[in-house]
């Protein structure tokens, strides 16, 4: 590292209990993009941010949009000739329910012992204001220091993208123009361990739909019909259990058409990051790992298609008995996607799949949630090499090359509208709880994240394409 990074280092260690601080302000904001209950504090969170990159000398604005604000912000104290990079967030997050299973309260940011040391818990605390936090602390860091950042800098942090990302596509078709950039950061990925920083170079696609199984016309006595008419409960999850054979192949027409096969030397680089079975069970809580025969567990996740039941519903929900047969059942159905695979089509042949078995006296109500495709992109890029290198420079081991099975559909939306392929780096580990209660974040993952985009940020200033 030069002189220059280390001052800015130096900056970030001093003022660490101050960047905790502040983001402890901003997890305090229950910004629930889901929910229009919350809409005035989504709001309320993203003018916050707005005045924050403010403070720090960059030019922003809260966008209103078809939903939630979009926040861009620039800053062109390098010069013209210097490099423009694009960095990516989300500010909203998901819903905190149910209460019941926090341990601490969603929104009280507190911090509190782990195992790695102090963590702060809170719903968004890993995805994604702690990792949207550690750019802007440390382009905050390279302000104070220096007045000015080496590299020209343009941030798009959006509040919707917990929720379908509705105002996203139009947004970047508008502001195409102010949005180049030679290289772009996507800080909502994670590190393969506590000591080892990764960038994420395979996202799965993704379909999702809801199917309903109308039956009779209104719910029934179970003992005045029950065995004389069709049950939408027993009926959807008879269909549900077709969809694996015992091996756990999905059973969908033409579902791995498309599927790539992933080089041996690749599947060996995986497999040798560690026991990632035992990193599985030990982050999920399972007793045992489970999948497609045939592949390792990191196979599974990075380069091999699923189809999992999200949710279930149908009958009496309340306490309880009630002896009812319900008039419907409902299951809400995720494939995740890999490189190659068209999402459009493995929807319809979902759809397909479910029609064929369609029970006799019932029909299906068939709903899409949307889809995306698989991101693959390019390793052999010299944005992906310093950004490695800075983030080995800073982590206790040298930074590897991951895949992830969750898909972020804003990658392909940069691919696709602007032309840039972007670089993942994440800080978020496996038990940090995302999307459920007790969502964390380890501050030395906060703090290692900010040192690590301070060097980047130093990184791409040399890189000459």
């Amino acid at each position: 590292m030069s002189n220059l990074v280390n001052a800015v280092h130096d900056k970030i260690n001093a003022d660490l209990d101050q960047a905790i601080a502040r983001l402890q302000t901003l997890l305090r904001i229950p910004s629930v993009s889901t929910d229009p209950a919350y809409a005035n504090d989504v709001r309320r969170c993203a003018e916050h941010i707005t005045d924050d990159l403010k403070s720090i000398g960059l030019e922003a604005i809260c966008h209103d949009t078809i939903g939630h604000p979009m926040i861009l912000a620039t800053d062109d104290s390098a010069g013209p000739d210097a490099p423009r990079v694009l960095y990516y967030g989300h500010y909203d997050v998901q819903p905190p329910e149910p209460f019941d299973e926090w341990n601490h309260p969603p929104f009280d940011a507190e911090i509190v012992d782990g195992p790695n040391g102090k963590r702060i818990v809170a719903r968004g605390a890993a995805d994604d204001k702690g990792q949207l936090m550690t750019f802007i602390e440390a382009i905050r860091a390279w302000k104070d220091t220096y007045e000015s950042l080496p590299v020209r800098v343009v941030i798009l942090l959006e509040g919707e993208e917990e929720s379908g990302s509705e105002s996203l596509v139009p947004f970047l078709h508008k502001h195409k123009d102010e949005l180049q950039a030679d290289t772009c950061i996507v800080c909502d990925t994670g590190m393969w361990d506590p000591e080892t920083p990764a960038i994420t170079s395979r996202l799965r696609g993704l379909v999702y739909i809801e199917a309903t199984l109308h039956g009779p016309s209104h719910d029934l006595h179970s003992g005045s019909y029950g065995g004389a008419v069709v049950n939408p409960a027993n009926a959807l999850t008879e269909v549900l259990g077709q969809l694996h054979d015992e091996d756990g192949k999905i059973q969908i027409e033409g579902f791995y058409d498309d599927v790539e096969e992933v080089s041996a030397e690749q599947i060996t680089q995986w497999n040798s990051l560690g026991d990632a079975d035992a990193l599985t069970l030990e982050s999920s809580g399972s007793k045992a790992t489970f999948g497609e025969q045939g592949f390792s567990t990191l196979e599974r996740l990075w380069s091999r298609p699923t189809c999992d039941i999200n949710g279930l519903r149908a009958g009496y929900q309340g306490e309880g008995a009630k002896t009812v047969i319900g008039a419907t059942a409902t299951a809400k159905i995720s494939c995740r996607l890999v490189a190659h695979q068209k999402p459009k089509a493995i929807e319809k042949a979902l759809f397909a799949f479910l029609e064929e078995r369609t029970p006799v006296g019932c029909h299906w109500e068939l709903k899409s949630f949307g889809t995306a495709p698989a991101i693959s992109v390019p390793t052999q890029s010299p944005w992906l090499s310093a950004a490695s290198n800075a983030l080995t420079s800073v982590f206790p081991k040298p930074a590897v090359l991951i895949g992830t099975g969750g898909s972020i559909p804003v990658v392909g939306e940069f691919q696709e509208i602007l032309g840039i392929d972007a670089v993942m780096v994440g800080f978020s580990l496996d038990d940090d709880l995302i999307h459920a209660p007790n969502e964390k974040f380890d501050i030395d993952c906060f703090h290692r994240g900010m040192l690590a985009q301070a060097s980047i940020l130093e990184a791409y200033a040399n890189v000459h394409v």
